[in-house]
């Protein structure tokens, strides 16, 4: 059976969006809620419910992000260094 990366869908309390996908992505889409609903022996999810924990999903193992994200949050002190070296 294949190891997928998402697990159960939770339900949460959504914000609203409207996205085009290609075709081929939402075919993907279907076909991957069926997978996880014979994984989880629930009944197919709604393949829309699926795009917010992929996204989730992306951006938590997307490193280059957490760098960023984490600069943003905790900028350096260049000025710190320069009162250091006088």
């Amino acid at each position: 059976m294949a190891k997928l990366k998402l697990a159960t869908i939770e339900d949460d309390k959504p914000v609203k969006i409207t996205v085009e996908l290609p075709a081929p992505l939402h075919r993907d889409l279907v076909k991957y809620a069926e997978i996880l609903g014979r994984e989880t022996g629930r009944p197919s999810a709604d393949p829309s419910r699926l795009i917010a924990p992929m996204l989730e999903r992306f951006i938590a193992t997307d490193r280059g992000f957490a760098r960023a994200k984490k600069e943003i949050l905790e900028p350096s002190f260049p000025m710190a260094a320069d009162r250091r070296a006088s």
